[in-house]
């Protein structure tokens, strides 16, 4: 079982009302994206979070980039409820709301600089017995052309997205985003140890403005552990504003 709460150095992530825990992975998307927002200089004064759940990635950006206002949308009452307590609890509760949405009606009077998501994950797979769960990673809920579809609407001229997704949809994603006409500026493919395949790819893209036909800048990749106790330095670097124990 999971445990109850996630103490990270400058905040904590209550989680037991939330389907969606926190996990490794999310924890390197989101040291990655303020990573990735502060070296290539990003403008980064609005951010929308699509589907925020325990307001992790929201929180993650916000430390290091504590000028941001970020709109964090969620369709689940209890993530809600529970985004808005860690959110309230952590030095940064004026930059950050939580607003209570189906991303597909979602309204906004503006464009955002920056698009954050960790899409549903499972679609067109086996459900379990968990409703909040399968709601959170399959694709009863939000399907990858619809996130897609709410990223163009919603991304100002200029500004960029990331998003989170197993690896095993890398050729799938490029497909749909070529379609949506966007470029992809860099992808990065995780994996957790040498030993293991890739799992998850971490990609940053534009809206395509007719400016130029390349699809893909930068590939990366990185591994999370040496072995089951000792995190590689790449992943230290990423984490260590956050992680406790680093």
């Amino acid at each position: 079982m999971a445990n109850s709460h996630f103490q990270f150095k400058q905040f904590t992530i209550h989680q037991d009302q939330c389907a969606m825990k926190v996990t490794t992975d999310g924890c390197l998307f989101g040291a990655w994206i303020a990573e990735r927002i502060n070296s290539e200089k990003i403008i980064a004064k609005s951010c929308l979070d699509i589907g925020t759940g325990t307001g992790l990635l929201s929180l993650m950006l916000v430390q290091k980039n504590p000028a941001i206002k970020i709109d964090a949308i969620e369709i689940d009452a209890n993530a809600i409820e529970q985004a808005k307590a860690n959110i309230a609890a952590s030095p940064w509760s004026n930059n950050i709301q939580v607003l209570p949405a189906d991303a597909r009606e979602f309204v906004s009077s503006h464009q955002y600089d920056i698009i954050i998501s960790n899409p549903p994950f499972y679609e067109n797979e086996l459900k379990g017995a968990d409703s909040k769960k399968n709601l959170a990673h399959h694709d009863g809920s939000l399907r990858l052309p619809e996130v897609l579809a709410i990223i163009r609407k919603n991304l100002s001229p200029h500004g960029c997205f990331f998003l989170l997704l197993p690896f095993k949809r890398n050729k799938e994603v490029k497909e749909l985003l070529l379609l949506h006409n966007f470029i992809i500026e860099e992808i990065v493919f995780a994996k957790q140890s040498e030993r293991h395949d890739y799992f998850r790819i971490l990609i940053r893209g534009k809206l395509n403005n007719g400016n130029t036909t390349s699809s893909e800048t930068v590939i990366n990749e990185i591994t999370v552990s040496m072995n089951q106790r000792q995190y590689t330095p790449a992943f230290v670097l990423l984490l260590k504003d956050y992680y406790l124990h680093l």
